[in-house]
Order: C-alpha cells, then structure tokens, then sequence
C-alpha cells in the first residue's frame, strides 16, 4: 500500500544497514516514523511495545529476530533461547510462535556456518508469503463484496464495519479485513466503510488513516455504535481480522469484536473473518477455555495518546486519580457467530470441517 505516494511494506530490510526496518505504529496516524531494529532487545520491544502490531506482521517480525540471533550466534543453545526470548513477548497472537517454530525447524537441521544466510532467506520467504496470502484473501472477499452489491441500487455502497485494525500495516502488505476493501475499492466498487474506534489503543485511527490514503470513504464511529447502526440497516456485513482461530472456527480478536458479533447475529449481519492459514491454532478446539488473553499494561486504558492543538503528540489522563484499570487485550467469538471465514484458498464456514476442507494436509499433520 501506499503512504503519500510511496509504496511501502510494514516491515522491510535494509542490506546496506544489515537490519530491519519498520514503521513505528506507536505515533500513527499522526507521525510516520521509520526505526531500524538493530538488536535482539530491539525485536523484543518492538513486539511487546507494539511498534509492530498485528498477528501477520509479528510473526513476520520474530522471523528476522531468528535471522539476526543466528548472525550473532547459530549455536542450537542460542537458537532455542531466543525462542523462548521472543515468544514470550505477545501470548495470544499464534503467529509469533508459528513462524518461530517454522524457523527452528528449517535451520536445526543445517550446519552452524550455514544458518544465518538461511534464516534471513526464510525471513524474506515468510515476508512475501504474508503479501500473497493477503492478496488473495481479498480477492476471496472480493466476491462476497460483489454479491452484495449487485443487489443494491446503482450507486448505493457496500456498508462495511470493521473492528480494530486488520489493514496493511497489521501484516506486512494489504491486511486481512482491508484486503477485499482495497480490491474492491479499485474495481470501482462503491464503499463506506464503518470504523470502530476500537479502544483503548483506537487502532481505528490506524484503519481510517490507511482508508483514507487510499481514498476509501469511511466514518469512524465509538465502539458502542456499531450495535445501533445494525438496527437501522446501515451496516450490510461486518469484516474483522484474527489473532488466533481454532480448529473448529473459534476467532480470538481485538477485545469488543465478541460485542459485534453479538449485535451481527441478533440483526442478521453477515459476520465474516479474515483468516490466513498461519493464524490457525490446529492444536486448540475451544478458544474461549483454551486460548491465553493478554492482560495488558492499565495506562492503555487510564490514559489516551493523541495530537494536542499545539501539534505535539501528547498523552492525558481520562480517569481520576486513583482508579485502576483493566486491560484484556483479546475476546472470543464463538464459532456459531461467525457466518464465515474468509482465507487465502476462499470462504468457509466457522467449522472443523470448513477449515479441514480447505487446508486438509494441516488439520492431518495437527492430528
């Protein structure tokens, strides 16, 4: 996608630098900040302080960290420390232990000496696998968009919501949700898009700025509101993204995505899931027993960053002095509220059997 003009991936890496370059989400939509990840502590704070966010783009993420221990050092010991080192850092999104796992299980099997040009190559690998995986979910979302259409009226848009951030800078390149947006937008197919605030890091600012560079119509709109607009026939599908899915179609997501689907199922919304094939926790049935949920640091919700009038980006207080806060980063969604699941080998339902259909050789491999 492209930021004023320019294409840019999420994450990309600089061979004079010898290092990763990502853009720092923590002061978007206001700033656009470019950082070279340089060390081992870098990966680390880029992942748990979400200067990368997104299941898609932290996997990628942990995937150069593997390149960057084996070129310090590609003993197995180190290896399996960094492991555990990165993995620790984000506990829900599946990703992150998935491409480190793809990582351990290429490069122990190679010579020392042959590890570090092998890792940054399968760093590269799983990069452009996330773009291509991407495109084609949006094309595979791209049909659901132009089935609604063709039902409305010349020149009505398609109303979509769209909860937290599943866009572009959320994977390496076109985003999960996004992705049938932008390919709908460019076949010229008309779009509003709703767009939770999704607090409390409103990762719906990071939608609407990627939106609106691309010149999408969208209004952002408070989480309570996506339940109202239901009600009144303003909202023809909701699209959301994943941090991890189980093998029976359980979505865990941006906390307040459980509250859409609640309100999509009562007022007969068509609930739909961008899910690539890494974000599938084949190992887990039932998401809401099963799957860890980030607490996270209170500030997030005691405290809002934003653009002051003077044009600083600053941080104030919205709660009194005093009072705690709680921070669950994630919810569950029932498989039975999801109508379907849309991934890069197309649409299924939220079922065991759905997500075994498309991806049989998975579902085998996790039996």
């Amino acid at each position: 996608m492209k930021v004023n003009g320019t294409h840019y991936r999420s994450l990309w890496w600089d061979d004079a630098k010898g290092a990763l370059q990502i853009i720092d989400q923590r002061w978007l939509p206001h700033d656009f900040r470019v950082q070279s990840v340089e060390t081992l502590e870098d990966f680390a704070a880029a992942i748990v302080e979400m200067r990368v966010r997104g299941a898609p783009l932290i996997g990628a993420t942990a995937a150069y960290g593997m390149a960057l221990a084996m070129k310090l050092d590609p003993s197995d010991a180190h290896m399996n420390k960094v492991w555990e080192y990165l993995n620790a850092t984000r506990p829900t999104a599946i990703n992150l232990r998935w491409a480190l796992n793809r990582c351990q299980a290429a490069l122990l099997p190679l010579a020392e000496a042959d590890r570090a040009a092998a890792a940054l190559r399968l760093a590269h690998e799983i990069a452009d696998e996330d773009v291509e995986i991407n495109r084609n979910i949006g094309l595979n979302g791209l049909e659901l968009i132009r089935d609604i259409a063709a039902k409305k009226p010349a020149g009505e848009p398609v109303r979509l919501l769209t909860h937290c951030n599943a866009g572009w800078i959320a994977t390496v390149d076109w985003g999960t949700a996004t992705s049938p947006m932008y390919h709908a937008h460019d076949e010229g197919i008309p779009l509003h898009i709703w767009v939770d605030e999704t607090r409390p890091r409103n990762q719906g600012a990071l939608t609407s700025w990627e939106l609106g560079s691309h010149g999408i119509p969208h209004t952002y709109i408070t989480d309570n509101a996506g339940g109202h607009l239901m009600q009144n026939g303003q909202v023809d599908m909701v699209i959301t993204g994943t941090d991890r899915t189980t093998r029976r179609g359980d979505v865990c997501n941006k906390i307040g995505t459980y509250l859409k689907a609640l309100a999509a199922k009562d007022n007969g919304v068509p609930f739909y899931v961008a899910l690539p094939s890494p974000t599938i926790d084949w190992t887990v049935d039932d998401g809401v027993a099963d799957i860890p949920i980030e607490e996270r640091n209170a500030r997030e919700t005691t405290h809002i960053q934003g653009l002051a009038p003077d044009g600083q980006i600053g941080e104030v207080q919205v709660t009194p002095m005093g009072t705690p806060g709680g921070n669950p980063a994630f919810d569950v969604t029932p498989n039975r509220l999801v109508t379907g699941l849309i991934t890069e080998r197309g649409v299924c339902p939220a079922t065991a059997e759905g997500l075994a259909g498309l991806f049989p050789e998975m579902a085998q491999a996790a039996e």
